[in-house]
């Protein structure tokens, strides 16, 4: 039987694939398991330097899996409460393990990125989608209310009212409406979706990754976090990035006038 989500590290870059193709990558147990499993492995590697999050074949995650909640119907009401609020927790543990961990994470999406698919692409620091790509919420059809982060990081992302719009309703929107909602970075072409992740994972895994994991934090902090707090923030990790190798290269290749060869140090 395949993995549900496979690992590959090559060059700095992380891959973990959701490998369930045959089912649109739908998210189940063990899609779950397997998600958590990388994302430790992942965070207490020191050769992963960036991290491309994706779904095998053609979609890249439908959502939660149809068939596990059928199963799940005829159990009290009880007993599906306990299950799923010790699933979810989890699960939430692994989208904090990927938000935390001081390495850009990268989603590429195209097929369908439905319910917790949109909310890993959202919870991804940036998303390339191939015009291919379709969005929904897709929470509300099925009776639930959204999880996997999309509560937190929509409404942040597209506005208040623009993100209840999205969840209420749950209707599907294309690759360019997610573009301008900001919730993709970047549309190409089906066709260049594969080489444009390749390209940049590569230039953010060549990167200064101790200042790349600080400014990720310093970012995700700031919504919550004063202007006083904020400076203070910026002062202890800037001074931090300065006690770096890769600080030195930096200004000694500036100064040099050629580009830097950043070694994550």
């Amino acid at each position: 039987m395949a993995e549900a989500v496979l690992l590959t590290i090559a060059n700095g870059v992380a891959r973990v694939a959701f490998n369930r193709p045959d089912a649109l990558n739908a998210f189940n147990e063990e899609v779950a398991l397997g998600f958590i499993t990388h994302m430790n492995a992942i965070e207490a590697d020191d050769s992963v330097r960036c991290v491309v999050l994706e779904g095998a074949g053609d979609h890249f995650c439908a959502g939660g899996d149809i068939k596990m909640f059928k199963d799940m119907i005829t159990w009290t009401a009880e007993r599906r409460f306990r299950h799923y609020r010790t699933f979810l927790n989890q699960v939430h543990v692994g989208l904090l393990t990927m938000m935390r961990m001081p390495k850009p994470v990268v989603a590429k999406v195209q097929g369908a990125a439905a319910g917790i698919g949109l909310s890993f692409a959202l919870a991804a620091d940036l998303a390339i989608a191939a015009d291919d790509a379709k969005f929904t919420m897709a929470y509300n059809q099925l009776g639930v209310s959204p999880d996997g982060s999309s509560s937190f990081f929509l409404p942040r992302t597209v506005g208040l009212k623009k993100a209840k719009e999205l969840a209420f309703l749950g209707e599907r929107f294309d690759a360019a409406a997610a573009l301008d909602f900001g919730i993709a970075n970047r549309v190409v072409p089906r066709a260049e979706l594969d080489a444009t992740v390749d390209a940049l994972s590569a230039r953010l895994a060549g990167g200064a990754t101790q200042a790349i994991g600080r400014t990720k934090l310093l970012m995700n902090q700031s919504f919550d976090s004063s202007a006083v707090e904020q400076l203070d923030a910026e002062t202890e990790h800037f001074a931090a990035s300065t006690a770096t190798a890769d600080f030195v290269e930096g200004v000694t290749a500036f100064l040099e006038k050629r580009a830097p060869k950043f070694t994550g140090k």
